[in-house]
Order: structure tokens, then sequence, then C-alpha cells
């Protein structure tokens, strides 16, 4: 090659990593509110799989983006206060985690995007217009997870064909969490099982919950996604695996807990794909203009530790469907 070619061929690839090194760093450094109802302990997983999304199209936080995290630690009065609070600091973007928090932000401010993730159907709950014309400024993702609780329940029967008798816990949350605790009992009832809601409010009504269970003789046990029934996901594995009682969640952060099994999207999946929305955002797409995307894949985790613990053989059809087994 010849030299003085060269030369200038790499004195043009330095300026342009100088130019380019020094538009980040007199670049515009956005700031995101990130609220969730739920607690910070045991969410480091959900943080880092966000960051991981956003690292992908180039933003680092500490760089060129800073985050500002907000938990109500199950409070949910806590939500619109600290909504208030990213809306104060002037983010360019929120991002809110659980219907509570997405919720409190769109009322806090119908100008800032929003980009959520819920477990449940956005237009029911009244954060867009339509999935796929959301309007507003807000979009974002939904892992529908609470409308497959008849699903985790015919998966559980099948592993266990003598189950007659579930108890769910749930935490009281408005009109929406009574609307899908008839669902599940309609559908329990379609598949022959008896349906006891029990309720949790406080980490010290979970033990009484089991202990009330335990009374009733239920055979299974199952819960509806909750931030707070979230936050005390080992404690209820742990009285469930104590109790012997075959349990099935939405998550499967519960079977890496201790769980029996789970059926869902992958959160951690989702939790990254919210990166894509933040980002096209960011590049001038209005949050009205970008579709709610609905999960395609849902995972089947099964705890075979647990099994064993309990005395249960996994039927092989279950272990063949079976996305990942902990052995």
């Amino acid at each position: 090659m010849n030299c003085k070619f060269f030369c200038v061929a790499l004195s043009a690839v330095l300026f342009s990593l100088c130019f380019t090194a020094e538009a980040q760093q007199t670049g515009k450094v956005w700031r995101i509110g990130y609220l969730s109802a739920g607690s910070r302990l045991g969410a480091e997983a959900r943080e880092e799989a966000f960051r991981q999304g956003l690292r992908e199209f180039g933003y680092v936080e500490g760089q060129n983006i800073t985050i500002e995290y907000r938990y109500a630690e199950s409070n949910r009065d806590k939500l619109s206060v600290l909504a208030g609070e990213l809306v104060s600091l002037k983010v360019d973007l929120i991002v809110a985690v659980t219907t509570f928090a997405a919720s409190a932000a769109k009322k806090t401010t119908g100008t800032i995007p929003i980009v959520m993730r819920l477990p449940g159907d956005p237009v029911e709950d009244g954060l867009v217009a339509s999935l796929a014309r959301p309007g507003g400024n807000v979009t974002g993702v939904t892992s529908i997870i609470i409308q497959l609780g008849g699903k985790r329940l015919e998966l559980l029967k099948e592993l266990v064909p003598a189950l007659s008798r579930v108890a769910i816990l749930w935490r009281p949350g408005g009109q929406y969490a009574l609307k899908r605790l008839k669902e599940m009992e309609a559908e329990s009832r379609s598949l022959g099982i008896q349906f006891r809601p029990i309720e949790v409010r406080l980490p010290n009504e979970i033990d009484e919950a089991f202990r009330s269970a335990s009374k009733e003789h239920v055979i299974g046990i199952t819960t509806m996604r909750d931030h707070f029934i979230v936050s005390q996901r080992k404690q209820i594995v742990d009285l469930a695996i104590k109790s012997r009682l075959p349990s099935t969640f939405d998550d499967t952060e519960f079977v890496e807990a201790g769980g029996l099994m789970s059926y869902g999207a992958n959160l951690i999946y989702l939790q990254r794909r919210l990166a894509t929305f933040v980002d096209k955002i960011f590049k001038g797409t209005k949050p009205a203009d970008l579709p709610v995307e609905q999960p395609t894949v849902f995972e089947l985790v099964i705890n075979q530790r647990t099994a064993t613990a309990l005395g249960l053989t996994i039927p092989p059809a279950i272990l063949l469907r079976a996305d990942e087994v902990i052995e």
C-alpha cells in the first residue's frame, strides 16, 4: 500500500474517532426516571437487564444517560409522590414497572413519555387507547401473565392429577384484581378444582395464610401477581415446601427461589425490550405511535429438586415441554 495513502487514511480514522469521542462528551445526557411499585431488594436482575438493553443501543449509565430509581416498597400510596419527584427532576422519560406505577406516572404527567412494563391489559387499565395505537404519552410492553392463571392451574393438575382444591394468595387491588380473581375461579371450576382465595397484605399474614390453607385441606397453591407477592416470593415458596404443597407461579424467579413450576413470559427479556422503546423515543418517535408489545412465547420452568422434596414424579410429557428444568 502507498505510504502516503496509508498515512492519510490513518489520519482520517483518528480524526473520526476523536470527533466521535468529543461528540459523546459534549452531547446530551438523557435522564431516565425508573418507577416501580415494588421493592428494590431482589430487583437487581431486572434492573441490569434494562441497562443491558440500553447498552445495546449505545446508552451507558454515567456517560450519556443517568437513571433516577424510585421504588415504592409495596406502598402504593407513595407512587404519586415518587412520580412527582421524577417530574420535578425534569426527566426525559419515565420507565414504569407494574400497573400501579404506570397509572401513577400517567396521572402525574401528560407530556413526559412513559414506557411501561405491566402484567395485565393496558387498555382495560385505562393506560392506552389501544395496543396498536396507544395515543397519549404511554407505550411499552405487557407480559399478560395475569391472564394465564387458568393455564398454570391446568399444568399443575397435569402434574398432580389428584389436585382438587387450590389456594390462591392475592393482595386486593381494586376492581381489576377482583375481576381477575373471578375469572380464575371460573377457570378452576372448568378444571374440576375448588378455588380458595386468601388475602395477604403484610409479610406476617403469609404464615397465617398457609396455616389457613392447611386447615382447609388444599392440595396446591398459586398466587396472583402483585409487587408485594413478588417481593415475598422466598417466604412463599419456602412455606409451600414446608407445607408439602405443589405450587405454580407466573415467573421463573419463584422457581429459582424453590417454587415447583412457573408458566409465563420471560420478564428479563421484556425488561431488555423496554430499551427499544426508550431508544425510539429518544430518536424522535412519539409514544402514541409505538404499538404496545405482547409476548408471543411463554416459558414452562420446572424445579426438579422441589418435585423430589415433595415426593412428586414429573410426567415425561411435561418434561418434554419444559423450557428449563432446574436440577
